[in-house]
C-alpha cells in the first residue's frame, strides 16, 4: 500500500473537511479517529450557519464571510460524490427585534451589510407581518432577515464527508502510525493535549446542550430568538440549541437546563408547542483562547499541523478552513490569516 501524503488525526468537521479537499487535489490521504466521524461535538444537532453581524469587519468576520459563500459549492461536490446529503440549505434567518434600540442598531447593520457584503447576501429589516406565518412574535413588528445563514444537519454533513472520502479511496481507520504531513484536527480532547504540551493554557472547552424535536415546517429560514438558534431541518426534524456552559462536570450528559432551552424556545416560536422531543444531545465545542479557529503549522514540530477551536462556527467556516489548510499542506503556502496561528494563542 502505498504512503500517505497527508495523515488526518480527528473526524470531526476540520478533519473531514481537510482530508476532503486534499483528496480532491489529488493527495493520499488516511484519516485516523479510534471513535469514528462526528463522536465530539461535530456528532451534535443545530448545524446553525450564520454570520457574524456586519459591523467592526476584521479577518475573522471576513473569513467566515467568504467561507460562507463557498459552503453551497463546497456541500454540492461532497453530495455529488459520495451520494449521501449533508442537509445544506442556504435558508436565510429570522430574528425579532424587540426594543427600539435594537431597531435602531439592525438598521445601521444593513446599511453596513450592503457595503461589506458586496451584493452576495442580504441583511434587511422587514416588517413581520409581510414574511407570512413562520415569523417569531416580535415586540416592535419587525425582523431581521438576512440571506446569508444557512442549515445543515452536522451528522449527516459528517457521514456525507465520510462516503465522499471513501469514493476517493479514502477510509477512516481507528488507528494508523502516521505517514507524510500529519494535520491534528482532535477538537477538545486535542486543546487540552495542547495544553499539556505548552505548559499554559491554548483553549479549552465550552459545553453545549441542544434538542431535536419532530416538526416539519418546509423550507423555511432558521430563527435566532432569545438568544437560541432554531433550525428547521430537511428531514423534518428541527433542531433547538443551545446553552453555553464554562463550567462543568459531565460534557456529554443533559439536565434542566435544557428543558429551559425548551421551554423558551417554545415561548419564542408558539408553534413549536406539542412538538414532540425526540433526541437530547449534549457535547463540549473546542474553543481556542482567541476564539477564533486555530489553523497552521505547529510550533517547534517539523511537519505537524493544527486544525482546532471552530467552537461554535466550525461547520461555517470549515469550507474555507480546508481550503487553507489544502494550500498549506499541499503547495506550502500560508493564506492563513493573522489571528489564526498556534502562535496567537500562545
Amino acid at each position: 500500500m502505498a504512503m500517505a501524503d497527508v495523515t488526518v488525526r480527528g473526524a470531526g468537521i476540520f478533519g473531514l473537511s481537510i482530508a476532503w479537499l486534499c483528496a480532491r487535489r489529488g493527495a493520499r490521504v488516511q484519516v485516523v479517529d479510534p471513535y469514528g466521524a462526528g463522536a465530539g461535538s461535530s456528532g451534535g444537532l443545530v448545524g446553525a450557519l450564520a454570520p457574524h453581524v456586519p459591523e467592526n469587519w476584521n479577518p475573522k468576520k471576513q473569513f467566515q464571510f467568504e467561507s460562507l459563500l463557498m459552503a453551497e459549492g463546497f456541500w454540492e461536490a461532497v453530495e455529488a460524490t459520495g451520494g449521501v446529503s449533508p442537509g445544506y440549505g442556504r435558508t436565510g434567518r429570522l430574528q425579532p427585534v424587540n426594543d427600539e434600540r435594537t431597531l435602531e442598531l439592525a438598521r445601521s447593520r444593513e446599511i453596513s451589510a450592503q457595503e461589506l457584503w458586496k451584493g452576495e447576501a442580504e441583511w434587511t429589516v422587514c416588517k413581520a407581518d409581510s414574511l407570512g406565518p413562520w415569523v417569531p412574535p416580535s415586540a416592535t413588528g419587525y425582523v431581521i432577515h438576512d440571506t446569508l445563514s444557512a442549515r445543515m444537519h452536522p451528522r449527516r454533513a459528517c457521514a456525507a464527508l465520510v462516503s465522499a472520502l471513501a469514493v476517493m479511496g479514502v477510509e477512516l481507520q481507528p488507528e494508523a502510525s502516521d505517514q507524510g504531513k500529519v494535520v491534528h484536527a482532535k477538537g477538545y480532547a486535542g486543546l487540552l493535549e495542547l495544553n499539556e504540551v505548552f505548559g499554559k493554557t491554548i483553549g479549552g472547552g465550552v459545553k453545549g446542550q441542544a434538542a431535536l424535536l419532530r416538526f416539519h415546517e418546509g423550507e423555511v429560514p432558521q430563527l435566532y430568538a432569545d438568544g437560541l438558534h432554531i433550525i428547521p431541518h430537511a428531514d423534518g426534524t428541527l433542531a433547538i440549541g443551545s446553552t453555553s456552559e464554562r463550567e462543568f462536570d459531565e460534557g456529554n450528559s443533559t439536565d434542566g437546563q435544557l428543558d429551559d432551552v425548551i421551554e423558551r424556545a417554545r415561548a419564542a416560536v408558539p408553534v413549536l408547542h406539542g412538538a414532540e422531543v425526540i433526541e437530547r444531545w449534549a457535547g463540549v465545542r473546542p474553543r481556542a483562547k482567541s476564539r477564533a479557529p486555530m489553523l497552521g503549522a505547529w510550533p517547534g514540530l517539523q511537519d505537524h499541523f493544527i486544525a482546532n477551536g471552530g467552537f461554535k462556527i466550525g461547520f461555517g467556516m470549515a469550507p474555507k478552513a480546508a481550503h487553507v489548510m489544502a494550500d498549506l499542506l499541499l503547495e506550502n503556502r500560508d493564506c492563513i490569516p493573522h489571528g489564526f496561528s498556534v502562535e496567537d494563542n500562545l
